[in-house]
């Protein structure tokens, strides 16, 4: 029994496929779309071997050279929107209780929080308003 080329170009593409949902490397899904390239290339086309390799290679490299640094860029770039604590940082807040080096309390968001002062020696009155450079657990440091 003779397999075609296209049928063995579509179990090469299949296994590459597996291995894609069972590491997550992407660049065996690029890979699977050069093998399903050439497949074509083999059953549509009737283009020979030489014909195959070069349209699976040439898929597969266009595919990794384009989409990977793309993936990078997004995998590596923070995110626009900040959420939690990281969307208070740099915040205004008004002071409720005095704050210096050891603690006090701040009005942040709408919200009462501990807060302590980022220079130690440094002391923040009742109605005066602050800036908030950081949140450590639920204490936030001001300035």
């Amino acid at each position: 029994m003779d397999i075609d080329a296209w049928l063995w170009w579509l179990i090469g593409a299949a296994v590459l496929g597996i291995g894609l949902v069972i590491t997550a490397m992407p660049e065996l899904g690029m890979l699977a779309v050069g093998a399903v390239a050439a497949a074509l290339v083999s059953g549509i086309f009737g283009g020979g071997a030489v014909a195959q390799v070069a349209v699976f290679a040439g898929v597969s490299t266009a595919l990794i050279a384009v989409v990977r640094p793309i993936a990078n860029r997004h995998r590596t770039g923070r995110p626009q929107l900040a959420t939690g604590v990281d969307a208070l940082k740099g915040k205004h807040a008004v002071v409720l209780e005095r704050v210096d080096g050891s603690g006090g309390r701040i009005k942040l968001a709408g919200e009462v929080w501990s807060a302590r002062a980022l220079d130690a020696d440094r002391a923040y009155e009742v109605g005066q308003e602050v800036d908030v450079v950081d949140i450590e657990g639920a204490t936030a440091i001001i300035m």
